[in-house]
């Protein structure tokens, strides 16, 4: 069963957008996805974050979508560095598009929802999930059950 965190699901109050929930949750197959795992990778090191960057160069590349890769690389770098840090580790990447959209999902080993640092501009880390909510449409997280959570960003192609 699929539970909605009860705080705000975005930055913007949104859920994620129909497509997306309807893979995410209901298992639908989306138009173009993708899952990289990292399993096999210490999912504590830096180096997990240059290796989802280049998955995310590869699959754009490979959809055709190479107009979307810089932000998403970047979106995804800090998503995974969250996960990381403060998620227990990242469980896997997962890229979805639909004809207009695309999705970058990381799945980690928490149930706490993210949270968006303060606005000190000298603090060393805390603008992460704010640079995520400048460069995409929507982003939030849910709580598919068990012990874990997917944090969402979804970008204009």
């Amino acid at each position: 069963m699929t539970t909605f965190d009860p705080g705000p699901q975005t930055a913007s109050g949104l859920r994620p957008p129909g497509w997306l929930t309807a893979v995410l949750i209901e298992g639908r197959p989306a138009e173009r996805d993708r899952l990289f795992g990292f399993h096999e990778l210490s999912t504590f090191e830096p180096g997990c974050v240059s290796v989802a960057r280049r998955f995310v160069d590869q699959t754009l590349g490979s959809w055709g979508a190479e107009r979307a890769v810089f932000d998403a690389q970047l979106i995804t770098s800090e998503l995974v560095t969250n996960a990381m840090r403060h998620g227990g580790g990242a469980i896997d990447l997962r890229l979805l598009m639909d004809r207009t959209e695309l999705a970058c999902v990381v799945s980690d080993h928490s149930t706490a929802p993210p949270v968006t640092g303060g606005a000190d501009v000298f603090a060393e880390y805390g603008r992460g999930l704010r640079l995520v909510g400048a460069l995409c449409r929507a982003w939030g997280w849910l709580t598919p059950g068990g012990a874990r959570k997917l944090v969402w960003a979804v970008l204009p192609l």
